[in-house]
């Protein structure tokens, strides 16, 4: 009966995750289209709680719409949370995940009220992705293979690798969020060169923005290469490792191509908004891949010497 409970909060949790990566890419949309102000009051729409859904409208209310379905479901799995999973740490994320897209819906509102505020905005799109990231944690540390036993024996650094990476991806999304808000999507209009050299000059901030998310993007490939390496040289890696860092590997070069496209269709609505949601994605599967190596990370030298004495001390 506990296996089945456990079973249904992590199949939940698998469903608030999924039901999120749909809304960053309807809230993707909304940027893209230019729709940021089509519905101009909030918590209604016009006054209304159902406006016609034409033009902008669609895409700014139906953002709205797809939001408060993710907030209802994170409700859900915070109260399922709390109730029925015995691990404190699970339940403070179930519960930091309820104030996340709680702050998220306030956000949300001040970006409309205030009339697209470069900060808020900015704030509104990285707590979206760190929201995203406190779901997929969820609906790892919900699932059997969490749980499951197995040996402690990856090296420390690879899940410091991972971490590291996890948090360049962050960062570079960041500046993702940065250059869209600030309408610098093309700023330099060509690549792979930019006014056709290697480095432009960085007459404004836009031209500015812009180059630095060229050159997270080059960091991000690096780092996720060297991080995709050393799970593939690690002898005990094993499939649970190796899944997600491929996957991080297809990942960043579908992302790269998508940021070609962007600027050779100057910014079409689809590649654009697909760029922003493979970004998240591979947020977290570098996430689920560092959280996953921590779990099976070998003790530090010194905890490895305590665990020695205790042993000696029992044998």
């Amino acid at each position: 009966m506990v296996e089945r409970r456990g079973a249904g909060l992590h199949r939940f949790a698998v469903l608030t995750a999924g039901a999120t990566f749909v809304l960053l890419f309807v809230g993707g949309l909304v940027t893209s289209t230019g729709s940021g102000l089509a519905v101009p009051d909030w918590p209604l729409s016009f006054g209304m709680l159902l406006p016609p859904m034409r033009g902008g409208v669609l895409f700014e209310h139906g953002h709205r719409l797809a939001a408060a379905l993710v907030g209802g479901l994170t409700v859900a799995l915070a109260l399922w949370t709390v109730v029925s999973e015995p691990r404190p740490g699970v339940r403070a994320l179930g519960l930091t995940a309820l104030l996340a897209v709680i702050l998220q819906g306030v956000l949300g509102g001040v970006t409309v009220l205030y009339k697209l505020p470069l900060a808020v905005s900015v704030t509104h799109a990285c707590l979206a992705q760190a929201f995203f990231c406190l779901t997929v944690t969820l609906a790892l540390v919900t699932g059997a293979g969490w749980t499951a036993a197995r040996p402690r024996e990856v090296a420390p650094r690879l899940a410091r690798l991972a971490a590291f990476t996890t948090s360049l991806v962050f960062v570079q999304l960041v500046l993702g969020a940065l250059m869209r808000h600030l309408g610098a999507g093309l700023a330099i209009p060509d690549f792979p060169l930019a006014f056709g050299r290697l480095v432009p000059p960085l007459a404004t901030p836009y031209i500015t923005i812009h180059f630095a998310h060229r050159v997270g993007a080059l960091a991000v490939t690096v780092a996720v290469a060297v991080t995709v390496g050393a799970v593939l040289r690690e002898r005990a890696a094993g499939s649970w490792l190796r899944r997600p860092a491929l996957l991080a590997a297809g990942l960043v070069l579908v992302q790269l191509t998508l940021g070609a496209l962007v600027i050779w269709s100057r910014r079409a609505v689809l590649p654009t908004t697909t760029h922003l949601v493979v970004g998240a994605a591979l947020l977290a599967t570098c996430l689920v891949l560092a959280l996953r190596a921590g779990r099976v990370a070998a003790p530090r030298a010194a905890e490895a010497s305590a665990l020695r004495v205790r042993r000696q001390a029992l044998a």
